[in-house]
């Protein structure tokens, strides 16, 4: 599920990339011409990036049999900001789980799938605990070096760019829409937004709870970003009877069932929120505080409570009709039956 606008003057466009749905939100007076260019930006790197096409260069670099493969600036920068994300988090975000994503059953994109029931799975899901890093740390043989133009590691070691790719993204695009009045790039759930006049004017972000209609509260944002990570997005029935999420605990392979069913985080750009809300989700509930602290978000438990960390005031929604015009963005936590990636 992607954001939702109640009351908006802007251009708003929505499409498929990166294996999910974007959404693009661009103010006046350029709205619609920012956001064709912006398309045509995105459409380069889920070419480039995303691991469900086998003509792609991250499909590419993955099936190359040598150690040190040219790359493309754009893939430089998205396999250096992968290994950011990982040294970020003490090994949490690891980009080098993609074959044990293929065995849990996450082979082909999701995008058209509806969720497993989120209650079904955690019924049946094993003793909950946080995550932890893979004890080879296979992340440190990657290298990525812009004076050659290379990237290495060793052959066989695939890489999956995931949340981070769609993070970076959302950062590349808000480079370009910079100088509109108000923008939103809404990258499945990793939402980077800003503009000229956002400082009178902030965006209203609506935080929705996984299973309750009610929204958890309303956050206001002049410009930044905010990410949700959750459990019931990339929901799936496994063969052995199960169910199997794209969460993985690196130490394991395996889902990660925490105690906690999503996390929000707020933070500068949504690369550096796609990995806090992750982070945060993975570590569990007394692990997430540490993630969330500083810039502020919410995790949703298993048993529905909210637990709001950090600099964030929310408050209680206004109804819609009630509002003047203005731009409100409603930013989903994943839900029982389907939500955002």
């Amino acid at each position: 599920m992607t954001a939702t606008v109640h009351l908006a003057h802007e251009h708003d466009v929505t499409f498929a990339c990166m294996g999910c749905t974007f959404r693009l939100l661009v103010g006046p007076p350029e709205g619609a011409g920012a956001t064709v260019a912006v398309q045509a930006e995105l459409a380069a790197i889920d070419a480039a990036l995303t691991r469900f096409r086998p003509d792609s260069e991250l499909s590419r670099l993955n099936a190359d049999p040598r150690a040190t493969v040219p790359a493309s600036p754009l893939l430089r920068a998205a396999v250096r900001a992968a290994l950011w994300a990982v040294q970020r988090t003490d090994g949490l975000v690891d980009p080098t789980l993609l074959g044990a994503l293929e065995r849990a059953g996450y082979v082909d994109s999701l995008a058209d799938a509806p969720p497993a029931p989120l209650a079904a799975a955690l019924e049946g899901a094993p003793p909950r605990r946080p995550a932890q890093p893979r004890p080879d740390q296979r992340w440190r043989a990657v290298r990525v070096d812009d004076v050659a133009g290379t990237i290495a590691r060793p052959p066989g070691l695939r890489l999956d760019l995931g949340g981070v790719g769609k993070g970076l993204a959302a950062d590349l695009v808000a480079e370009r829409l910079a100088a509109q009045a108000r923008f939103v790039v809404d990258a499945a759930g990793d939402v980077r937004l800003g503009g000229v006049r956002t400082a009178t004017r902030p965006h209203e972000i609506d935080v929705a709870h996984p299973w309750d209609p009610e929204p958890l509260g309303t956050v206001r944002i002049a410009a930044g970003a905010i990410a949700t990570s959750g459990v019931g997005s990339r929901l799936w029935a496994t063969r052995a009877g199960g169910h199997a999420h794209h969460l993985l605990d690196p130490s394991t392979g395996a889902p990660a069932w925490t105690g906690l069913v999503a996390a929000t985080a707020l933070a500068p750009t949504a690369l550096e929120a796609e990995t806090l809300a992750k982070a945060a989700l993975l570590s569990g509930p007394l692990g997430a505080r540490r993630w969330l602290a500083q810039r502020g978000g919410v995790v949703v438990h298993e048993d529905g409570a909210a637990e709001w960390i950090g600099p964030v005031w929310p408050r209680r929604r206004t109804p819609p009709e009630r509002l003047p015009p203005r731009l409100r963005v409603a930013l989903p936590v994943p839900r029982a039956g389907g939500g955002a990636a």
